[in-house]
């Protein structure tokens, strides 16, 4: 197990270097599952973030400007560091977390590493033209950028927005979550060690109402891109609309799941169930409500409830589900449990008690609610824990009504007889993305919502899209 105490958490990292933060305070990052201080990691100050900024708009100059070859040179060596560190990036993520640590390798790790080689291969995408007519059309780098990331899937995130922004020939300021900044420590180890230029990356860990807010609007910063609820979205948004800089946002989701008549019902509920409870239901994506053929739901019901209490929970080899991020989150949580119950939601099995053996740890059992309508709180609502709403509809046409019945439009799901069959119905859903009969998720393709889920696109081509400024130049004709 890596020891984080060797990782440089009380310093900032600007403009290729670790330094002091100018009055920064330290912030305690707890592990979930023992509820022990694993660390203390600086909080980054205003004149912290002016010093970043500064770095990163001076290395613009000279970093927009270099060969893709050199980029992808680059950002492939910082894949190998990634490959040769992965255990530290594994333990980082999941003492933090609290992810089992054999999870946390296949869900967390595996696949920033992939992106971060996809984007690698498609930095020479810049040095493209297109002609048209008497025209062509140049790709540029958008700037300086701000990120803010989650604490739910922290490398993902950090990987998602850094990888295409070198790729773009950008420079950047990273700002993790307070809760889990310990792989962003492990990364800025690893880009240091690969040769990135100085100022090109910078890291400065702080407070969201402070680093976040000041990342927001600053002056010198050409976009700023956001991971997190809806509610700090709009913050951002708000922010930095004065700088009338790109904002790009991956908001929250109340994702449906919708199991047509002809569907494997066992394979459909099992998959459902288990889309909810990994990283204990903390997944924007997580697929929330399942609806289900009136004509089967008791039945659905029953196997839901087996397939919860089937669930092993603890951070060892045979665990499937780790403890909630922290004791305000197992508030929260167990809060909206209530709530289902008081709004008249039949608990089927699981609820806000401590779970048996687990008096240490922030942990709440996998729960399953049926007789839920879609006007309750825990319909409406992202809950961000392992809670699913089984919801019956009577015909395809009541299902989608539900499904598209809410605010949020980020993920969703539909089982049916085979892929060919739910084609009609995810056509109908409004959302940004669909898992087609327990499809994986895949990193070639845009991820992002429709709706209050947030606008704009990470991964596949689109992500690089999104870092980069169109130029046409009129010739003579």
């Amino acid at each position: 197990m890596t020891d984080l105490n060797k990782l440089p958490t009380d310093k900032l990292y600007i403009n290729g270097e670790w330094r002091d933060s100018k009055g920064g305070n330290l912030h305690a990052v707890v592990n979930p599952a023992t509820e022990e201080v694993l660390c203390e990691v600086i909080q980054g100050t205003l004149e912290d973030v002016d010093d970043a900024v500064a770095a990163a708009k001076a290395a613009f100059k000279e970093w927009r400007h270099s060969r893709a070859a050199k980029r992808q040179a680059l950002m492939h060596a910082i894949a190998d560091g990634m490959e040769a560190r992965k255990q530290d990036l594994i333990d980082a993520v999941s003492q933090a977390l609290g992810c089992p640590p054999h999870i946390t390798e296949w869900l967390h790790i595996d696949g920033p590493i992939y992106a971060m080689r996809y984007y690698a291969d498609r930095a020479e995408m810049m040095e493209k033209t297109e002609k048209a007519a008497h025209s062509v059309v140049l790709r540029e780098p958008v700037g300086v950028c701000g990120f803010i990331t989650p604490w739910n899937y922290p490398l993902h995130q950090f990987v998602g927005k850094v990888a295409p922004a070198l790729a773009a020939g950008c420079t950047m300021i990273q700002k993790p979550s307070e809760m889990t900044p310990l792989q962003d420590y492990v990364m800025a180890e690893i880009i240091d060690a690969a040769g990135l230029p100085a100022g090109v990356f910078n890291l400065v860990p702080g407070a969201g109402p402070i680093v976040g807010a000041a990342l927001s609007s600053h002056n010198y910063i050409d976009m700023v891109s956001f991971t997190g609820s809806t509610r700090a979205g709009i913050e951002v948004a708000k922010n930095a609309a004065p700088t009338v800089k790109r904002v790009t946002q991956e908001l929250g989701g109340k994702s449906p799941f919708i199991i047509t008549p002809d569907a494997d019902l066992e394979a459909a509920v099992r998959w459902g169930c288990e889309d909810v409870f990994i990283n204990s239901g903390q997944t924007c994506t997580a697929l929330t409500r399942m609806l289900v053929p009136a004509e089967r739901y008791e039945e659905a019901v029953n196997i839901a409830k087996r397939v919860a209490e089937e669930i092993a929970m603890g951070t060892d080899k045979d665990a499937y589900m780790g403890p909630l991020s922290s004791a305000r989150q197992r508030e929260i949580v167990r809060s909206y449990i209530e709530k289902g119950l008081n709004e008249g939601a039949r608990m089927v099995t699981g609820g806000s008690e401590i779970p048996e053996g687990f008096a240490k740890g922030f942990y709440v059992k996998p729960t399953v609610f049926a007789d839920v309508t879609n006007d309750m709180t825990i319909a409406r609502e992202e809950i961000f824990g392992p809670v699913t709403c089984l919801i019956p509809y009577q015909d395809l046409d009541e299902a989608i009504r539900i499904a598209n019945d809410t605010e949020y439009g980020l993920s969703s799901g539909v089982w049916a007889k085979d892929a060919e069959a739910a084609m009609p119905v995810v056509r109908r859903i409004e959302a940004g993305l669909c898992f087609v009969n327990g499809g994986e998720f895949n990193y070639d393709v845009p991820f992002g919502g429709y709706k209050r889920s947030g606008n704009g696109r990470e991964f596949g081509e689109a992500g690089l899209d999104e870092f980069i400024e169109l130029k046409s130049v009129q010739l003579p004709g």
